[in-house]
């Protein structure tokens, strides 16, 4: 079975405009990586986890501030390049990215140098209108995009 994933995309209007909120990895790999990198706040599902639970605890751990309690709408799943599935729902909310306090994770680095480093699990995160949200996003994840835009 593939791995899974859940998350919430936490939306919200301004100036007329829908905006998203992404994040950003942490850790050496992302580093120089931006368009086609970030992703929704989303963190690995057990075999019996229930998704939208899962999705409320991983946006709280990576982002540092609790999900919003707004009505939450299944976005469906898609499967990424990886073949990793991710499930996600949107809720709209709002939060000021400045205040970002992200869970960490231990990794050798450099390779093979025997060095244990710590890393955010996210590095940044930002509002986006749905035109950035697709150039940023991770390819697999832009349906969420889609999706949100219909149901709204």
């Amino acid at each position: 079975m593939s791995a899974q994933s859940a998350g919430l995309l936490l939306y919200r209007r301004r100036e007329g405009k829908l905006e998203v909120l992404l994040v950003h990895p942490g850790g050496p790999f992302w580093r120089k990586r931006d368009e086609g990198a970030w992703s929704l706040p989303k963190g690995e599902l057990a075999e019996n986890g229930a998704g939208l639970a899962v999705a409320r605890r991983e946006f709280h751990e990576e982002l540092g501030v609790p999900a919003p309690d707004g009505e939450v709408t299944a976005l469906g799943a898609v499967r990424q390049a990886g073949g990793k599935i991710v499930q996600a729902w949107a809720v709209s909310g709002d939060m000021d990215v400045t205040t970002l306090t992200s869970n960490e994770f231990e990794l050798e680095w450099p390779p093979r140098s025997g060095r244990m480093q710590r890393f955010p699990e996210v590095d940044r995160a930002g509002w986006f209108d749905v035109e950035a949200a697709r150039r940023k996003l991770l390819p697999a994840q832009r349906q969420f995009i889609d999706r949100l835009e219909e149901l709204l």
